[in-house]
């Protein structure tokens, strides 16, 4: 079974080994699981994710509406979702409208990219990518742990 948290409404979701993670739909909202975009959080909604997502990596894209490098890194990060799930559930966290959430996580510049796995962090960089940039990064880190991203 995998965990997976749901984009539209923040419920936990139960996927079978044996069934496409890609064709599942929420038990509370019946949404897509899986869109192949970002999802935009707030603090809480980081929290949900990090905690409920089991056996998904997240990547999250710490970012600002007026820093020049994240405004042209969106559309690589939009277009590596479309690659990257559901292996991995795309967050996007705006720096400014949560400052306590970026504090914590001790960010110094943006964008700041984290991976996790199972709410742990287990890579970290800083700094606009190519689409194919945030994939190849996205499948290095996680080569060592048991998810093979698409």
């Amino acid at each position: 079974m995998t965990q997976v948290v749901c984009p539209h409404c923040g419920g936990a979701n139960r996927l079978p080994a044996d069934r496409d993670p890609a064709a599942g739909r929420c038990g509370r909202c019946h949404e897509a699981l899986f869109t192949g975009a970002p999802v935009e959080v707030d603090d809480a909604g980081l929290g949900r994710h990090l905690k409920g997502n089991q056996d998904v990596a997240v990547l999250l894209d710490v970012w600002a509406p007026w820093c020049g490098p994240c405004v042209s890194m969106a559309p690589n990060f939009a277009a590596a979702a479309k690659t990257l799930e559901p292996a991995v559930r795309l967050l996007k966290l705006n720096a400014d409208t949560e400052p306590a959430a970026s504090a914590r996580l001790n960010v110094s510049g943006i964008p700041a990219l984290f991976l996790f796995l199972n709410g742990r962090e287990i890579a970290r960089t800083a700094g606009a990518r190519s689409a194919a940039q945030l994939v190849d990064w996205t499948r290095q880190a996680l080569a060592g742990h048991q998810i093979r991203p698409s």
